[in-house]
């Protein structure tokens, strides 16, 4: 097993057993703020294998997500209230929706990716990796260069979250297929 791999696997029996150096760090998260610039990845091991590199034009944020359904405010009379569902749980995951919190505050930096580090009783947290479009070491970078040039792929379901809850990881021809979608999946199984 190379470095990496032993990094890895440190990490995930971190997760596994809440060490003491897992708790205060979450506790230590806690109190920043919701998005926050961080000067390198607490897990480098996944955010290397999820195209991070320690160069200039790269940065790196961690956000803060609630945990949970979403809940919706009771309607006031004139429903049945048997009807009147109140908790919801959202299409995206939460991860999807950190990518979409850093990519807002950081305007001018594309999402790359993103990982889980951690969870507590009311938020998980989430590494998101960006890079500066405009920045000249990420221009000349040709690993960057398919990224920089799609403006907005975050908002538009281009990660790995984003493909996730798009449906576009779903194999086979069912009807529970999401893409290209259900309609096409149908009229292929008449077909066959």
């Amino acid at each position: 097993m190379g470095g990496y791999r032993y990094m890895e696997k440190a990490f995930q029996d971190e997760y596994s057993v809440r060490s003491e150096l897992f708790k205060k760090r979450v506790a230590v998260w806690r109190g920043e703020g919701a998005v926050t610039r961080i000067g390198g990845p607490t897990n480098i091991a996944r955010a290397r294998k999820l195209g991070y590199k320690a160069k200039e034009g790269v940065v790196v944020a961690r956000v803060k997500v609630e945990r949970g359904l979403r809940k919706r405010i009771k309607p006031r009379g004139g429903r049945k209230p048997s009807k009147s569902g109140r908790f919801f749980a959202l299409r995206k995951s939460a991860q999807a929706i950190a990518e979409e919190r850093a990519g807002r505050r950081f305007s001018n930096c594309e999402v790359l990716n993103s990982y889980y580090v951690g969870e507590d009783g009311e938020y998980k947290f989430f590494e998101v990796i960006m890079v500066d479009r405009s920045h000249p070491a990420i221009v000349g970078d040709a690993s960057y260069a398919g990224i920089i040039n799609h403006n907005g792929r975050v908002y538009r379901g281009l990660t790995n979250a984003g493909i996730k809850h798009r449906g576009m990881r779903v194999k086979g021809f069912g009807t529970n297929r999401n893409r290209p979608s259900v309609r096409s999946s149908h009229r292929h199984i008449l077909r066959v």
